[in-house]
């Protein structure tokens, strides 16, 4: 651990830090960041990258400082494969690995493409196998011996992914796995929460479980179905799982993946983990991610990268910031620094919860000064509005009741 629960950039609980919370932490030496937005993020309904969208956002991603870009499936399409060709070309920095069904064909156009590893996945839990796939186990393993064999022989890293692990009795999945990498071949094993369905504490001794079986590096890829993809992530990585994989704002299919935001600011402010990431560069990667997918709208509340998350509305939490401003300490406002992720800082808006420091500051603002009442006047013309067509108010119009107001 390096860092303090209070810097110039976060203020978050010393909980955090407590020796009796982080005495059984195991984090891995390093953590690698593993991003999906150019593969699982465009399984989500409606989006599409053509080449051109792919390569602007791998070059985003370098930019943001990914360890690894899953640049996609080679194999879906001839324009997919030759935007993950380019990926690599452009020899951005990360490694560029590619996503494959236990299919050899598969493999020898990710080979083709130049990747430096290849995510293969293949069910392991039984039921899946039979109902899903319309097979048996025996054979998803002879595949996934074949495939990972192949993968290896191309001097492909090979991160073997268990589709519905999670749902998979513990024991059985690791029985298959094990026969898979010592009959095949495995450089890591992919610990895949395909439906969102397990919490942080089944996670934990479950990695201790797997890590304790393979001697293999542990890799965590967890969905949002129930909302805790971030949270089995980090619960992972304390476990000494040692690669996230992420999307960029959570985007993929169903529910979607594990937002890279959440994963990456919460190891650098609340776990203390040193990572190469630039989070300077969130915002501006979160919202070209989203222009790139016909502008994909996010909540403007989305936690690190929505467009309000510093807006401030109600008028005692104007006054709390004015307050801390003035006695020099404005983080005391929030428990990270918005610079850190490359938002704009905290501002005040006028709607129905403001009160008369919104007000004040917003005089202050157009170089106005009002009494008291009239600033209890301007703020009633304000909620007035505000309430009858339920939204914020503007500039201008809180203008034309200052107008009204100071003019009589």
């Amino acid at each position: 651990m390096t860092a303090s629960h209070k810097t110039d950039l976060w203020y978050v609980s010393p909980w955090d830090y407590y020796p009796e919370v982080t005495k059984d932490f195991n984090f891995a030496p390093k953590i690698k960041i593993h991003d999906v937005t150019l593969r699982e993020g465009e399984q989500q309904a409606g989006i599409v990258y053509n080449k051109h969208d792919k390569l602007a956002i791998a070059k985003q991603l370098a930019k943001l400082g990914v360890d690894r870009i899953e640049a996609g499936m080679p194999a879906v399409s001839q324009e997919d494969e030759d935007a993950v060709k380019a990926i690599v070309d452009a020899n951005l920095g990360p490694e560029i690995f590619s996503f494959c069904r236990c299919m050899v064909g598969d493999i020898e156009k990710s080979h083709k493409a130049g990747c430096k590893g290849v995510v293969l996945e293949i069910a392991c839990n039984p039921i899946f196998v039979e109902k899903a796939y319309g097979k048996t186990l025996e054979w998803a393993k002879k595949a996934a011996i074949e495939a990972t064999i192949a993968a290896k022989e191309l001097g492909l890293y090979t991160a073997f992914f268990t589709i519905d692990g999670t749902r998979t009795e513990i024991n059985g999945l690791l029985d298959t796995v094990d026969e898979i990498q010592t009959n095949g071949h495995m450089d890591s094993f992919v610990c895949a929460d395909t439906f969102g369905c397990v919490h942080p504490q089944s996670v934990v001794p479950i990695i201790k479980k797997i890590k304790a079986r393979f001697k293999q590096p542990v890799e965590a890829h967890m969905h949002m179905h129930f909302g805790l993809g971030a949270a089995n992530t980090l619960a992972a990585l304390t476990a000494g799982a040692s690669v996230a994989h992420v999307s960029v704002s959570g985007i993929g299919e169903g529910s979607g993946n594990t937002p890279l935001e959440d994963v990456v600011m919460s190891l650098k402010c609340m776990y203390g983990q040193e990572l190469k990431m630039k989070t300077e560069h969130l915002v501006e990667t979160s919202r070209l991610i989203c222009k790139m997918t016909n502008n994909h709208q996010l909540p403007s509340n989305r936690p690190i990268v929505g467009e309000k998350i510093f807006a401030v509305e109600s008028g005692i939490g104007v006054m709390f910031i004015t307050n801390a401003r003035k006695n020099g300490f404005e983080n005391l406002l929030y428990s990270w620094n918005p610079k850190l992720a490359g938002q704009d800082g905290l501002y005040f808006v006028m709607g129905k919860k403001s009160g008369t420091a919104t007000v004040e500051n917003w005089l202050n603002d157009i170089g106005k000064t009002a009494t008291k009442d009239q600033m209890n006047e301007i703020l009633a013309m304000v909620k007035e509005k505000a309430i009858a067509e339920k939204r914020l108010i503007s500039m201008d119009e809180f203008k034309t009741y200052v107008k009204k107001v100071l003019g009589k």
